[in-house]
């Protein structure tokens, strides 16, 4: 296990609710000369979904069962079955339902982002200054890296459009 003192210490903090200090290509800038060859190649290759590298196994399994809780969901608020088997977790369920219930896509994001924060700060435990850090800072990093790419005047100009027609459908009968 690699010590990344310097490099850690010398990251912007990330925070749930704040903006994106720093870009992934920034963050591997960083890396490249302070990190093995293998790190920075997972590094390199890291997205939400990854399986391999220190920590991203747990993150996997977490994220894929918050990812299923968020179908299951979205097919049963849709009057639609839901077919695949996945083990169900009461918190993340409860979560997911305040995502859901929100008044805004948006908001929804920021409530599962904050608790995808928290998964992750609970995943690297009392590690300091080691892979298991950086790859969660990473991951930390993607996560702000989606959100920002949502953008509210695109977004509301779409629903509008949809809603518009929709509408036009429904007088047309």
């Amino acid at each position: 296990m690699a010590s990344y003192y310097y490099l850690i210490a010398s990251l912007p903090e990330l925070s749930a609710d704040g903006d994106m200090p720093i870009t992934y290509s920034e963050f591997l800038s960083c890396c490249q000369s302070n990190v093995s060859d293998s790190d920075y190649e997972l590094l390199k290759d890291l997205t939400l979904s990854s399986t391999e590298g220190p920590l991203v196994k747990e993150w996997s399994e977490f994220y894929g069962m918050l990812s299923k809780e968020l179908n299951y969901q979205r097919s049963m608020n849709l009057g639609k079955s839901y077919s695949s088997a996945y083990d169900k977790d009461g918190f993340i369920a409860q979560v997911v339902g305040s995502a859901l219930a929100a008044k805004n896509p948006l908001e929804a994001e920021r409530i599962l982002l904050e608790y995808e924060f928290e998964n992750l700060d609970s995943l690297v435990g009392l590690h300091m200054f080691d892979d298991y850090v950086l790859f969660g800072y990473a991951i930390k990093l993607k996560l702000l890296e989606r959100l920002n790419s949502f953008e509210q005047t695109k977004g509301k100009a779409e629903f509008r459009s949809l809603f518009d027609g929709i509408q036009q459908r429904v007088y047309s009968l």
